[in-house]
């Protein structure tokens, strides 16, 4: 049982300059009910650089970006600010961008978002439907404008990145069966927030109806909990599920950086996953790290200035 000490490929992280550039939710004196409680702390200048600092002694190669709530008037705009920081910073490798599936410009938007080159994927979280709302309502997964721009994304080779807690996923199911030909990569390991006997079991059970789906993928980040530190004692039973469900061949690590500094050190989190991920075989740690990202959003081999 080796830890994992090679090079890494984190599947899910942000940068953002919220001096200069328009996220609403990053403003000074905007609070809005966020999962982890204040988050005044990352209302900050984030580039790779500072990225690179929180990484401490872990060699992190190459990254994907996700959509930062950038003002969905300018979807393009975060796209284009996004695809300059390679130049500068040698990082991130791939750009998950921002799409309203729903609205009237969505051919529009599509069409220039898959315009860049580091775009991969586009990400439209589909509502924010409660436990108590399953079988009495449904989210935009279910809604048949919303599934017209869904259906648009296998023309332009896009991906689709889904972040929906796991009482959702029965409608993640009927997506993915629905439309075969488009991988959708499931965010922050389905956010099981609640740690009870009941919640896990039902946690579990939606994800291996989802991952039963063989387009279905899974990112293994946003574990953190407020008020709780990041220990592999307390995620140690979700990241092993979720990597037995999947397979190391549909599982990726994503750090979730910043935001998830405000429950743990970017050490603390690498720490505690190669530490779970220990008995794995040195094949399935590498997928796990670094391959099935690479594959699935289609990065170069070797990361940018190292061919």
């Amino acid at each position: 049982m080796a830890r994992y000490d090679g090079p890494i490929v984190d599947a899910h992280q942000h940068f953002w300059e919220p001096e200069r550039n328009p996220h609403p939710w990053l403003r000074p004196g905007v609070r809005i009910p966020f999962r982890y409680g204040n988050y005044d702390a990352i209302k900050r200048r984030y580039l790779p650089d500072n990225y690179r600092r929180d990484a401490g002694p872990y060699r992190i190669v190459q990254t994907v970006y996700l959509e930062t709530e950038w003002d969905p008037a300018d979807p393009i705009g975060e796209t284009r600010y996004a695809a300059i920081l390679p130049e500068h910073y040698g990082l991130p490798s791939a750009i998950v961008a921002q799409a309203w599936l729903d609205r009237d410009d969505v051919a529009e938007v599509l069409a220039g978002q898959a315009a860049f080159g580091l775009v991969r994927s586009v990400r439209h979280k589909p509502g924010p439907a409660s436990p108590a709302d399953v079988g009495r309502s449904r989210t935009l997964m279910s809604d048949p404008a919303w599934r017209r721009g869904f259906a648009r994304l296998a023309a332009h080779g896009l991906r689709f990145d889904l972040q929906t807690p796991w009482w959702n996923l029965d409608e993640a199911v009927e997506l993915a069966r629905d439309f075969p030909g488009t991988a959708i990569i499931l965010n922050h390991t389905g956010l099981p927030s609640e740690r009870d006997p009941a919640s896990l079991a039902g946690w579990r059970a939606a994800m291996a109806r989802f991952a039963a789906c063989p387009n279905a993928f899974v990112k293994v980040s946003g574990l953190g909990q407020p008020g709780r530190p990041w220990t592999g004692d307390s995620n140690g039973a979700i990241v092993r599920t979720a990597i037995e469900l999947f397979g190391a061949d549909r599982s990726m690590f994503g750090s979730n950086f910043p935001v998830d500094s405000l429950c743990a050190t970017l050490p603390n989190i690498l720490d505690g996953m190669t530490t779970i991920t220990a008995p794995l075989s040195s094949a399935e740690q590498e997928a796990f790290f670094g391959e099935t990202t690479r594959r699935v959003y289609d990065l170069p081999s070797a990361p940018l200035g190292q061919e």
